[in-house]
């Protein structure tokens, strides 16, 4: 099969693209990268011909729910009206466990996402997954101010970036199913004792320090909204064997 990958050089993107190539399928990535934007959506009706399906893993770097609802507003629209164009046949769609119930910050771009993939013509399916083990990395690298580290208050249940993209080749293999199960890692963490270990783990010298993020996005990192509900599919690695990895220089995930 031909498949698509948005933001096919990212986080959970690139594990798409070679999890593809190497199971004998096409990947197409379209990604700044590869000469796509978008944002604009220029020449991606062209970039999608003879394309079977599209995997959309895109991302952004904002805390702020206009940033987040113009990103993914505009990046969503554009996709599904060239996949429409081109006679694709299945998008799938990376969401956030629980986004849609939050809708704020960064979640209010996902909750618009979510809506747009479920409104629009071309068959979807859609995974909802908990934040990667790479957010501590993320998150490091984001909030450092020198030798001091800010880390809003959070609860999250991390998942190997390496198993989202596992599950979501298996979905666009196959036929659409719209609202597929969630997946969650396998134990919950403290996200500030995620960074610190990660920043001991690749020697970074910082002060961690937590502060709590105001409003409703604040609110829900804290008591626990991002949390998956007990029952939901979990993945096998854990951040401690992610982080594991990392020291050695070989993360799995």
């Amino acid at each position: 099969m031909k498949i698509a990958i948005a933001g096919g050089t990212g986080t959970v993107g690139r594990h798409v693209t070679e999890m593809l190539g190497r199971r004998g399928h096409e990947p197409v990535v379209l990604a700044r990268s590869t000469g796509f934007d978008l944002l604009t959506g220029a020449g991606l009706s062209s970039a999608l011909e003879g394309v079977d399906g599209v995997i959309d893993v895109v991302s952004t770097s904002t805390l702020s729910a206009a940033a987040s609802t113009r990103f993914f507003g505009t990046t969503t629209a554009n996709l599904l009206r060239a996949e429409a164009d081109a006679g694709v046949r299945h998008h799938v769609s990376l969401s956030i466990v629980n986004a849609s119930t939050v809708g704020a910050g960064y979640y209010a771009g996902k909750a618009l996402q979510e809506e747009r993939v479920k409104r629009g013509a071309v068959p979807w399916s859609m995974l909802r997954a908990t934040q990667f083990h790479e957010f501590a990395a993320q998150t490091l690298g984001g909030a450092s101010r020198g030798f001091l580290t800010l880390v809003p208050v959070m609860r999250t249940q991390p998942v190997a970036a390496r198993e989202v993209a596992e599950r979501l080749v298996e979905i666009a293999v196959s036929t659409p199913r719209g609202q597929v199960p969630d997946l969650g890692g396998p134990r919950e963490e403290r996200l500030v004792d995620m960074v610190r270990a990660y920043a001991r783990a690749t020697r970074i010298r910082t002060r961690v320090v937590q502060f709590k993020l105001p409003g409703r996005m604040g609110t829900a990192m804290r008591d626990g909204a991002l949390l998956p509900a007990r029952g939901t599919e979990q993945g096998a690695q854990s951040f401690t064997q992610w982080l594991d990895g990392v020291a050695q220089g070989t993360p799995a995930g």
